[in-house]
């Protein structure tokens, strides 16, 4: 996907985030984030995309610590404390030339590249969050996008050596979606991070199947296993399921 293209979903993301907040509440629970408000959920999304647009826009090498979650603002205030940190990153990330220069934590064409793919999924996961806690249908997420979502996590988060994803003996997983023309093929073992190709080539000891919104929600522990098909081994899924969580 193109860096506008990125960037006009986190605009929208960012949107429907707000909107479903404002409708559940600030005190409301978040299913898909035991132990979160709304309020919390805000707070630390806002926080994040003021995070994001400082190294960007201050053009700041790295690593850099993310800012601490503030516990205000709160009430009639925290929305718009929201949108204004969400509206600063947008204008961020669409002023920030290609040759802009700073630090970024996964290999993209560009640091720019990276931060607008980052925050627009950031926003959208936590944008799930957001309705979940309203109640109601989720809004849908294009199966482009969500395929890149999950390429994101897969040749991304999880290749990195803090991946907690593990298996004593050799595991395949294969993540193939049905409205989308890509497929993962997640090699799992021991003593490494998971490798992932973008393929579906080989045998699979277990493959998950599905729209790309299922999968990209079912892989970030938004939804439940078995809003995917599960083939094979479903002890593998399990595992994943039980080890995968980015930290």
């Amino acid at each position: 996907m193109r860096t506008i293209d990125y960037t006009a979903h986190l605009e929208r993301e960012g949107g429907l985030l707000a909107d479903a907040a404002a409708k559940a509440g600030e005190q409301s629970p978040v299913p898909t984030c035991p132990g979160w408000t709304t309020g919390e959920l805000v707070r630390h999304t806002a926080t994040v995309h003021r995070w994001a647009a400082r190294i960007v826009g201050e053009r700041l090498p790295g690593p850099v610590p993310e800012d601490p979650v503030p516990e205000r603002p709160t009430g009639p205030a925290l929305l718009p404390w929201f949108l204004d940190g969400h509206g600063d990153l947008v204008r961020t990330l669409r002023a920030a030339g290609p040759d802009t220069d700073c630090w970024a934590f996964l290999p993209a064409a560009s640091p720019v590249a990276f931060w607008t793919r980052r925050q627009a999924h950031e926003t959208a996961v936590h944008r799930v969050d957001a309705e979940s806690a309203r109640g109601g249908d989720l809004s849908p997420i294009d199966p482009d996008f969500a395929a890149d979502g999950i390429d994101e996590l897969l040749t991304g988060f999880h290749a990195r050596s803090r991946s907690r994803v593990r298996a004593e003996q050799p595991r395949t997983l294969r993540v193939r979606p049905s409205d989308a023309d890509a497929a993962w093929t997640v090699r799992i073992c021991a003593d490494a991070p998971p490798s992932t190709e973008r393929s579906a080539d080989g045998p699979a000891d277990c493959e998950l199947t599905g729209p790309a919104q299922t999968l990209y929600l079912v892989l970030w522990n938004r939804l439940p296993l078995d809003a995917a098909t599960l083939t094979g081994d479903t002890a593998l899924a399990t595992l994943w399921r039980e080890t995968s969580a980015v930290i």
